[in-house]
């Protein structure tokens, strides 16, 4: 009962949701993804998989883990808007000289991340150019990604140089402007999530109907 209620009220909430217009704008929490994905969440083309409920209840959980970390800040500091020409986004934390993106993941996830050998930068791309966009636009020098464990809400901070990522945030934007400008769809190449992206995209099905590609049954979505 308890779990069809949430459910339920989760799955209302994303259909209010869908009956919003979007900005008409790049949106850098989808920067470093497939540049399709980006494209048509632009034009707010209608998305063919949305998310179903577990994804619901997982970005629900995050939603609590992140108005957790909000209350022991100053309100003022908290989801800043971050507009300039065609961006719009807002930046979760924001400090006199850095902004600080909140993360939440299962402890297995922060386990991996605690491993020696783990590559922040090829694993977190897409944080990474979303935050140092926020910052860039800003004018703050320094950008962090801090991930909590939804566990027991242990903390991993990673630090990094806002001027080192401009170019590359520069390289982002110059590319999916050009699509845009010529109204061309972009090539449907995933970029993230170790080449698993098509798999959480909500423009799945669409995509692989028009490249001609076998959709995906549910187990293996």
């Amino acid at each position: 009962m308890i779990e069809k209620l949430i459910n339920d009220y989760l799955l209302n909430q994303q259909a209010e949701r869908a009956k919003r217009e979007r900005s008409g704008m790049w949106s850098p929490s989808s920067f470093g993804r497939c540049f399709r994905f980006q494209f048509w969440n632009r034009k707010n083309e209608p998305q063919s998989n949305p998310p179903d409920a577990r994804a619901l209840r997982i970005f629900k959980v995050g939603d609590l883990f992140h108005k957790f970390v909000g209350e022991l800040l100053p309100q003022a500091q908290l989801e800043v808007l971050v507009k300039q020409d065609d961006i719009l986004g807002f930046a979760d934390i924001v400090l006199d000289d850095c902004v600080i993106d909140i993360k939440s993941q299962h402890s297995k996830s922060f386990w991996y991340m605690e491993k020696s050998n783990y590559d922040i930068v090829k694993e977190k791309k897409p944080n990474i150019l979303q935050t140092a966009c926020y910052a860039w636009i800003l004018n703050k020098p320094k950008f962090n990604l801090c991930f909590l464990s939804k566990d027991d809400l242990c903390v991993a901070e990673y630090g990094f140089v806002t001027s080192r990522w401009i170019a590359e945030v520069e390289a982002e934007l110059k590319t999916l402007r050009g699509f845009w400008n010529e109204d061309k769809l972009p090539p449907a190449e995933p970029r993230c999530y170790a080449g698993k992206e098509c798999v959480y995209c909500p423009f799945r099905d669409k995509c692989f109907k028009l490249e001609g590609k076998t959709l995906l049954t549910k187990k293996e979505a």
